[in-house]
């Protein structure tokens, strides 16, 4: 009687075990063919983050208006907003040095106020009034243009390329006297301002790859107006303001080691270099000229 009682027994193990190992085959098997029948390939996560990068603007800020947030300040709604600072101050009568609360409502974009003006009875000298208004006014928005892209780069302006009276009072951008590198290593990724054939933003900087803890430099003399991380995709994020047209950013760090209002000289240390909100140990950089991206590779000296 036990002979027969262990005999059913190892029956049954023998049978449960079976069936285990059938119910494996037929979960690989549905796993293989779920894959080999997939159409597109599955997203690929950014050096960013691991959402793709279509995902990443998301952190822009695209409304006219907006409502602060606990650990914000102006500078990092600015530069969110991809605005000049002091454009949003004036918008919202906010003065140096731009302390706001949260929950504080702010205008972002200024309202245009269509004006009405009155038509002239001369039909000739009204339309020969605005052909003159328009090739005058466009004269001067091309000289305006092109002074802008030389002066984002520090390049100098012939005073008489330019009609000062059509200008704002800060047409002239403050130079920074000298950039250095913030950190050593290899660049794996250049500034782009679009994706071609997306309607993703491009990469606003460089990223640079390192090791976790390498010590992170202020690339020029400055102001600290931002150290948190309150800004999604850019992990623990240094924003200093070097004058009144330039802000660089140091972001994905392991440790900040500046607070905010803190004076640094050029070569002061500022953070550790870490992959907060990234997929790898890296350092992204980047440089805003009034609130504008533009490529750090145009000022920091070559290798």
């Amino acid at each position: 009687m036990t002979e027969i009682s262990n005999n059913y027994k190892e029956s049954i193990y023998n049978s449960t075990k079976s069936l285990v190992k059938a119910f494996c085959y037929i979960f690989i098997a549905i796993s293989l063919l779920s894959c080999s029948s997939r159409e597109n390939p599955a997203p690929v996560a950014t050096v960013y983050g691991s959402a793709p990068l279509n995902k990443r603007v998301q952190n822009s800020i695209n409304a006219t208006e907006y409502i602060v947030r606990a650990g914000e300040t102006l500078y990092s709604i600015a530069w969110r907003a991809n605005s000049d600072v002091r454009q949003i101050a004036k918008l919202n009568n906010i003065s140096p040095p731009y302390n706001i609360y949260p929950k504080q409502k702010l205008i972002l974009v200024a309202k245009n106020k269509g004006k009405i003006t009155k038509a002239s009875n001369n039909k000739h000298s009204s339309e020969k009034q605005t052909k003159s208004s328009n090739l005058t006014s466009k004269k001067v928005k091309k000289k305006t243009v092109a002074s802008s892209k030389k002066q984002a780069y520090g390049k100098n302006v012939s005073k008489k390329e330019i009609v000062y009276s059509n200008l704002p009072k800060a047409s002239f951008s403050q130079k920074i006297n000298r950039w250095q590198w913030p950190v050593k290593g290899k660049v794996i990724a250049r500034f782009s301002s679009k994706v071609k054939g997306s309607k993703a933003q491009g990469n606003k900087g460089i990223d640079i790859v390192g090791r976790r803890g390498t010590k992170i430099s202020a690339a020029a003399s400055g102001k600290v107006v931002y150290a948190g991380s309150a800004l999604r995709g850019y992990g623990k994020l240094v924003i200093i303001k070097h004058n009144d047209d330039y802000l660089s950013a140091y972001a994905h760090n392991d440790k900040i080691l500046v607070k905010e209002q803190q004076q640094m000289k050029i070569g002061d240390i500022v953070a550790e270099m870490g992959d907060t909100d990234a997929q790898r140990v890296m350092l992204h950089f980047e440089v805003r000229f009034r609130g504008k991206s533009v490529d750090p590779l145009k000022y920091l000296p070559k290798k």
